[in-house]
């Protein structure tokens, strides 16, 4: 009996080993079928990266070839974003604490690692959904380069641009991103040199799109570029509200010009004929873009308008992680590019959300640290939900509206924050604090009211944003305007 046993004994350890050794060549397998994976990924991104970026350096004039860069920059981003979660997954899997939950609403639980072990279903269910979208970005991006040799002959063809230096700083530090079709749109409008038979009306481009997706900014890009200035005599900007103070001007007007007007609302329909036969009998030639978020004021428009939409999610994480790791390589910090996806996918949540992209990154950059950013982003999920709770709306909707907004989340203490605009009613002398030093230190503070600078943009047209902080006291009443009585989850505003 007992040699029965040891004989079962030894063949079930034997079957036990040969378990062992066949799981562990099965994983070693399957990373290497992995590393194949980023590998091949990263080279097929190298490549299109290389196209996207000399197309973007070129005039097309080729709405083909404007609707393959589009489709080449969308799957380029789409395949970042793939790469990264490649990237990192081994790390996510052989790390022994999961994710610290951003949405606790205590900050100090953004401080403890919590034990956590996937289970085999559930981890063989994200490996089978990870491993079918980095087959279709592969598959995307295969299918996209063997197409690309035409557009790549044909791209040999376009004139190149002019770049000066400070162009190409701007470029290699990603500070001017994406839109690449818009801009090639933008420009062959302007440098086009027909002129309308007849009444040699003006053409009109108009650029349409919600707040904070980079209009002027688009712009005032492309207004940079040299063989624009060379072909108008001047640029002139314009406000909506004020078009008509124009027509007092005309004995200084001369030349082509490029006029540009920003519309906050819409304008009478004689109004605008008054205002366009004036151009036409003082400039000759000239070129109007009108910048508005009224889908309406297209009917002003001489050729088909540029819809300018909010970024895509690929899109706006890679701007993101681009931003704020700035020149860090972000291979060296796994841990806080999977914070920057959770920064990334709350700001997607917003319309046109450039700005507070810009404003995160500018204050992530500064501290490269995994619990100053854990920190910074739960504190962001909680002034959305707090205002949330209390207005039923978003605050970046609140402060488009002209309504105060609660960040006592950003500075640990019962404020009010609303647009900052020149009036009375604020002390040219009040003191300023950027949102940075307030999140870095929420003691620098003033005792009384401040101008908070949210962020400054370093390319034109060179924007503040800033806003006028007060105590909640003096909020009271049209925070009771907003919602009297009680708290209105989705009330209009």
């Amino acid at each position: 009996m007992e040699a029965a046993i040891s004989v079962v004994t030894a063949e079930l350890v034997s079957r036990f080993i040969s378990f062992l050794k066949n799981k562990y060549q099965s994983s070693l397998n399957h990373a290497e079928s992995e590393e194949k994976v980023v590998e091949r990924l990263q080279h097929l991104l190298t490549r299109v990266s290389i196209v996207v970026e000399e197309a973007d350096g070129r005039y097309i004039t080729n709405s083909g070839m404007l609707l393959q860069l589009k489709m080449l920059s969308e799957a380029m981003y789409k395949g970042y974003r793939v790469l990264d979660t490649l990237r990192y997954k081994t790390l996510q899997d052989s790390a022994c604490f999961d994710k610290v939950s951003v949405n606790d609403s205590s900050s100090s639980s953004l401080y403890l690692a919590i034990p956590f072990k996937r289970s085999r279903t559930y981890r063989e269910k994200d490996d089978k959904a990870m491993c079918l979208e980095s087959d279709g970005a592969m598959e995307s991006l295969e299918t996209i380069v063997a197409h690309m040799a035409e557009f790549v002959v044909l791209l040999g063809g376009c004139e190149r641009m002019s770049r000066r230096l400070y162009d190409v700083y701007l470029y290699n530090n990603s500070y001017m991103f994406g839109r690449h079709a818009e801009k090639q749109r933008l420009l062959t409008f302007l440098l086009e040199h027909n002129i309308p038979p007849g009444d040699h009306a003006l053409e009109v481009l108009p650029i349409i799109g919600g707040v904070g997706v980079g209009k002027k900014t688009l712009v005032a890009h492309v207004c940079g570029n040299e063989r624009v200035r060379s072909r108008f005599s001047s640029i002139l900007h314009l406000n909506g509200d004020n078009l008509m103070t124009i027509l007092d001007h005309g004995r200084t007007m001369f030349g082509m010009m490029l006029v540009v007007i920003e519309f906050a609302s819409d304008v009478d329909d004689d109004d605008w004929k008054r205002f366009h036969s004036f151009l036409i009998r003082v400039s000759r030639g000239s070129k109007i873009i009108i910048i508005s978020k009224l889908t309406r004021l297209a009917r002003f428009g001489s050729v088909q308008p540029i819809f300018q939409s909010v970024l895509s999610y690929d899109e706006l994480r890679y701007l993101f992680k681009t931003l704020a790791f700035g020149s860090v390589d972000p291979i060296e910090h796994p841990r806080l590019v999977q914070i920057a996806d959770g920064f990334a996918k709350e700001l997607h949540t917003m319309q046109g959300a450039l700005v507070a992209t810009n404003m995160y990154a500018d204050v992530l950059r500064r501290n490269l640290d995994v619990q100053f950013w854990r920190c910074i982003l739960d504190r962001g999920i909680r002034y959305v939900k707090r205002n949330i709770s209390i207005y039923g709306v978003h605050p970046s909707t609140l402060l488009e509206q002209g309504h105060p907004v609660d960040i006592t989340d950003f500075a640990l203490h019962p404020l009010s924050m609303r647009r900052y605009t020149i009036n009375a009613s604020i002390k040219e002398e009040s003191p300023s604090v950027t949102l940075g030093e307030l999140l870095a230190d929420p003691s620098v503070r003033p005792n009384e009211d401040f101008i908070l600078i949210s962020w400054e943009s370093r390319i034109p047209p060179r924007n503040t944003f800033a806003r006028f902080v007060t105590s909640h006291a003096e909020d009271t009443s049209e925070g009771s305007a907003l919602h009297p009585g009680r708290k209105r989850r989705g009330a209009p505003i």
